[in-house]
């Protein structure tokens, strides 16, 4: 199962309005066939399981075990149920983690295998494992039941509670670690949005760097419509760029397009618009160990060592930095190594 996560989570930011499910076959424990659902309309994890396991030579999957993220599909869509596909190919036991999100066909999978003699059955992994695959269909879970995507707001602050300096400039106050972690989830939403202000002042390209994501939308709110002709999102012909004036209202239409996930990167002012009406589903802060004060960003003052970390029962965290020389020095010419504290408090 460890290896199905891992398969599906390549299908991320790909698979709309489907999940990203990995699947692999075992038999004689060895594994003899893997895959994961790669886009819709293409092959379903476990028929591309079962081909690959063809491709690898396995004549015969009688007495093979499935591992699956999440439930079959018991019933045909744009591809054949894989119930049947698994019937046809022989495999006589199948386990998945989650089961299906939609109400009206979960559990059709072990009653649909069971009439044709192949069991079918929950994991009973670790929880942090079920956890991951849970994670793998949040955005598909919350699309199905309520028809919006899931979104993420993600923002990057300096140790003064600041996202941008006195003079609007927000290039960049996280390190390079923080931005390829950026370019990691971007590659694994539907969309990005962002406020009409982060393109006039930032000229974003608002795409994943490390690992383009074709399939990626590019989403902006602006009321008045009146966003720079010239910016990287209209001009650089690469992934497409869609304007609303509201951002409630982008959602409900990214939601009947299919998009399942959106990643947030705009300000404070959309990101407060976003909470203030319920549609946020995740939070991801970035705290640097930068401090702007009245400083352009290029001249901030950066930590070059955290000394203490916090956590609180309630999920705050306080993080202290080290700013000046004194801070990092440990009488041996190295700097200090983090020191981190984890201190639960009581609920009250």
């Amino acid at each position: 199962m460890y290896r199905a996560v891992e398969l599906a989570a390549r299908g991320l930011g790909h698979t709309r309005p489907n999940p990203a499910v990995g699947a692999v076959i075992v038999k004689g424990g060895k594994i003899v066939g893997e895959g994961w659902h790669k886009k819709a309309g293409k092959d379903h994890a476990e028929v591309a399981a079962i081909k690959n396991a063809v491709r690898r030579g396995a004549k015969i999957l009688k007495g093979a075990t499935i591992y699956v993220t999440l439930e079959p599909c018991s019933k045909p869509g744009r591809v054949g149920a894989c119930t049947d596909a698994i019937v046809a190919a022989g495999i006589s036991r199948v386990v998945y983690a989650i089961p299906d999100p939609n109400p009206k066909n979960r559990g059709k999978a072990k009653r649909a295998l069971a009439k044709c003699g192949v069991r079918c059955e929950r994991f009973k992994g670790d929880k942090e494992l079920l956890s991951e695959c849970g994670g793998l269909v949040n955005a598909f879970r919350k699309h199905v039941l309520t028809g919006l995507p899931y979104v993420t707001v993600k923002i990057a602050m300096s140790l003064d509670g600041k996202i941008c300096d006195d003079w609007g400039d927000s290039n960049w106050i996280t390190c390079g670690a923080s931005r390829d972690r950026t370019n990691r989830l971007r590659e694994s939403v539907d969309a990005i949005m962002v406020g009409a202000e982060t393109v006039r002042k930032d000229n974003p390209s608002l795409l994943a760097r490390i690992k383009p994501n074709k399939d990626l939308i590019r989403v902006v709110i602006s009321k008045s419509g009146k966003l720079p002709k010239k910016a990287q999102i209209f001009t650089d012909g690469k992934n497409p760029t869609l304007v609303f004036d509201d951002a409630k209202k982008a959602l409900c239409e990214l939601g009947k397009m299919g998009v399942m996930s959106v990643l947030c990167e705009g300000g404070l002012k959309l990101a407060g618009y976003l909470a203030d009406h319920g549609l946020v589903d995740e939070w991801i802060t970035v705290m640097a160990p930068v401090f702007i004060g009245p400083r352009r960003i290029a001249r901030a003052i950066r930590g070059t060592a955290f000394y203490n970390m916090c956590f609180f029962a309630h999920g705050d965290a306080f993080f202290g930095a080290g700013i000046s020389g004194y801070a990092t020095w440990n009488g041996d010419g190295y700097p200090n190594p983090p020191i981190v504290k984890h201190i639960e408090t009581p609920d009250s």
